[in-house]
C-alpha cells in the first residue's frame, strides 16, 4: 500500500524537478527543442499506455470490459476539453490580466495531469505487481519536461522565475489526489480494475494524439519530432526490459 504514496507522490513532483532549470537558465529553449521534448514525452506514454495498461487491462477482464473502458476515457477526456477553460502551452491571448492567465494554463495542465494521476493509482492496485512502478516511472518521465514547458510558458507571460517553478510544481499535486482516488476506488470495487486500467490508456491516447503530436508538429519540426516520438517509444521499452 505505501508504495502507491510514494510512486504517485514522486511521478507528480517530477514536474516540478523539471522546471528546476527555469531557476537557472537565461534564455528559453527554442521551438525544435520544445517540439522534441512534447514528442519524447508522448513516445513514453505511447509505450506505457500499449505494453502496460492496456494488456494488464485484457488480464484483469477481457475484450469487451477493455473496450468500454478505454472508449469512456477517451469520452470523458473530450467532455473536459470541451467544458474547462484553457489555453494551450503554444498560444498567447492578449488582454487578459496575470491571475486569469495563470488560472488558464493550470487548467489546461490539470486536464492532462487527471488522468495521468489515476493510471499510476489504478496500475498500483492491479495484480501485476510491477505494473505501478513502470507506470509511475513513464508518468514521471513525461511529467519532467511537461513541467519545464509550463515553467517556460509562464517566464514568457512575464511571471517571475520563482512564482513559475512554484506553480508549474503545484500543477504535478493534482495527480496525487487522483491517483490515491483510482487506487482505492479500484481496490475496494476489484471488478473495476480492469475499466480503471482501460479508462486510464484512453485518457492518455487521447492526450498524446489530440494535444502532444499536434503541438510538437506546430512549428515546421514534424521529422525531427517524429523522430523523438519514436525514441520515446523505444526508451520506454528499454527501461521496461531492463528493470
Amino acid at each position: 500500500m505505501y508504495d502507491v504514496y510514494i510512486g504517485s507522490f514522486l511521478s507528480a513532483m517530477s514536474t516540478g524537478l523539471g522546471a528546476v532549470p527555469i531557476l537557472f537558465l537565461q534564455k528559453t529553449i527554442k521551438h525544435r527543442g520544445r517540439d522534441l521534448l512534447l514528442a519524447f514525452s508522448a513516445g513514453i506514454m505511447m509505450a506505457a499506455s500499449m505494453r502496460g495498461l492496456i494488456p494488464e487491462a485484457l488480464a484483469n477482464g477481457n475484450i469487451m470490459k477493455m473496450c468500454i473502458g478505454l472508449i469512456l476515457g477517451v469520452l470523458i477526456l473530450t467532455i473536459l476539453e470541451k467544458n474547462i477553460p484553457h489555453i494551450e502551452l503554444e498560444h498567447t491571448k492578449e488582454g487578459i490580466q496575470f491571475d486569469e492567465k495563470a488560472l488558464l494554463i493550470i487548467s489546461a495542465i490539470t486536464l492532462h495531469n487527471l488522468p495521468e494521476g489515476l493510471s499510476v493509482g489504478v496500475s498500483y492496485a492491479s495484480e501485476k505487481q510491477d505494473l505501478g512502478h513502470l507506470i509511475a516511472l513513464a508518468i514521471g518521465l513525461q511529467n519532467a519536461p511537461e513541467g519545464l514547458l509550463v515553467a517556460l510558458f509562464l517566464i514568457n507571460q512575464n511571471i517571475s522565475r520563482i512564482k513559475a517553478f512554484f506553480i508549474a510544481t503545484l500543477t504535478g499535486a493534482i495527480e496525487i489526489v487522483t491517483s490515491l482516488i483510482g487506487f482505492y476506488l479500484t481496490t475496494f470495487v476489484e471488478s473495476l480494475v480492469s475499466y480503471g486500467l482501460a479508462f486510464a490508456a484512453g485518457a492518455m491516447l487521447f492526450i498524446i494524439y489530440k494535444e502532444l503530436i499536434p503541438e510538437s508538429h506546430g512549428d515546421g519540426h514534424e521529422l525531427t519530432s517524429t523522430y523523438s516520438f519514436i525514441f520515446g517509444i523505444l526508451f520506454m521499452i528499454v527501461l521496461t526490459e531492463l528493470f
